[in-house]
């Protein structure tokens, strides 16, 4: 396994850029997920890494070994990295066996042995070399395409959405066994996804693109906890963003005074919560209120929507079956601080679920494409 190192690369196609300056570092033996919306750069930044593309500037650099860049071009064949597509890439006219020992010199491709191995790596059973990629499930299929990319003890494994064309069950199950054989071999590792929830639970460090750019490079915590800009904060995980003021380390905004943390000074700035911060109490006393506008419940928790009296949608996640009637009109309360944003900043460009109320009841909600908040 070895480091990978990209600095200052920069790639377009025609007039167009797509990534403008990127410097990332991904330690050996550490796991980072490309994370950002659609035409942000990450399947391009992938293709420049694994020698699929060159870059028009800027330097990859595997270990100590400069790969690209720098007037240097090792071919993609050459550079010792597994490469993982979406939807996995076997030939179906070779075996289980046949597509893990693919990359292994022709002398241990009949090694029966090292196939039990790989396939023990990637949570599968020895019973499965002889079978078809056909007779696989799709999860079965993308564990032996992991496990034909870690044969060769690659420097690198590159993954390229891997779970993208399954459901969510299986895509759960498969992200465990993927990212636990990972670190069983030891591997170095770059995922690309769009996809919040896998990037902040498999990996080390998380890279978010915007614009070819990358914006925030940090773990999954501070990510979602303290998100660079309101953009990333929009884009990682559902968010309440209210207009407030900030005085002495408080920010007075509809939802009452808040403690806050973040760059923002004194003077008008916009803070950001998670929906699982705010909690609903019974409208007792000179608690903020809202009235439920509506209940998504999911079994493991729920999403309540609420309307609030000056105008304005904000969002709660709540754990249990305890939960309000829709039209029932509840207190709020917020636990943790909120992060302050100067008031300028916005979120534009991030198609997430922020949702902005101002202390004087002006209000604006974010929709996403696929799930409208409304």
């Amino acid at each position: 396994m070895s480091s990978l190192t990209v600095t200052a690369l920069t790639k377009a196609f025609g007039a167009t850029p797509v990534l403008t300056g990127v410097d990332l570092h991904v330690p050996a033996g550490g796991l980072v997920a490309l994370l950002g919306p659609s035409g942000c750069g990450k399947t391009t930044l992938l293709r420049l890494v694994a020698g699929f593309d060159d870059p028009d500037s800027g330097t990859v650099v595997l270990g100590d070994r400069v790969v690209a860049g720098s007037g240097r071009g090792v071919p993609a064949r050459r550079r010792g990295i597994g490469f993982v597509p979406q939807e996995g890439g076997l030939f179906p006219h070779l075996s289980v066996a046949g597509n893990v020992t693919f990359g292994l010199p022709r002398q241990r491709r009949r090694d029966r042995g090292r196939v039990r191995e790989l396939l023990d790596l990637v949570g599968l059973d020895a019973a499965l070399a002889d079978r078809s990629p056909h007779q696989l499930s799709g999860g079965q299929q993308q564990r032996v395409a992991l496990a034909r990319a870690l044969a060769p003890e690659p420097s690198l494994v590159l993954l390229d959405e891997p779970f993208s064309s399954l459901d969510a069950t299986l895509r759960e199950d498969t992200r465990q066994a993927v990212s636990a054989a990972l670190i069983a071999a030891g591997a170095t590792a770059l995922l690309v996804t769009h996809d919040q929830a896998e990037a902040l639970s498999m990996a080390d460090q998380v890279a978010v693109l915007r614009g070819g750019r990358l914006v925030q490079l940090s773990d999954p915590r501070t990510l979602y906890q303290r998100p660079a800009d309101l953009d990333v904060a929009a884009f990682v995980g559902e968010s309440v963003v209210l207009a407030a003021d900030v005085r002495d380390g408080r920010a007075e905004s509809v939802l009452g005074s808040l403690a806050v943390t973040g760059p923002a000074g004194p003077g008008p700035a916009r803070v950001l919560l998670r929906p699982e911060q705010l909690r609903l109490v019974a409208p007792v006393g000179p608690v903020p209120r809202g009235r439920v506008r509506s209940v998504d419940f999911y079994g493991h928790d729920s999403r309540v929507r609420l309307d609030l009296p000056g105008g304005g949608t904000v969002t709660a996640r709540l754990e249990g079956a305890d939960l309000p009637s829709v039209g029932q009109d509840v207190g709020i309360e917020v636990s943790g601080a909120a992060v302050a944003f100067p008031a300028a900043e916005g979120a534009a460009g991030i198609a997430g679920p922020a949702v902005v109320a101002g202390p004087a009841g002006a209000a604006a909600t974010r929709r996403r494409a696929v799930e409208p908040i409304s």
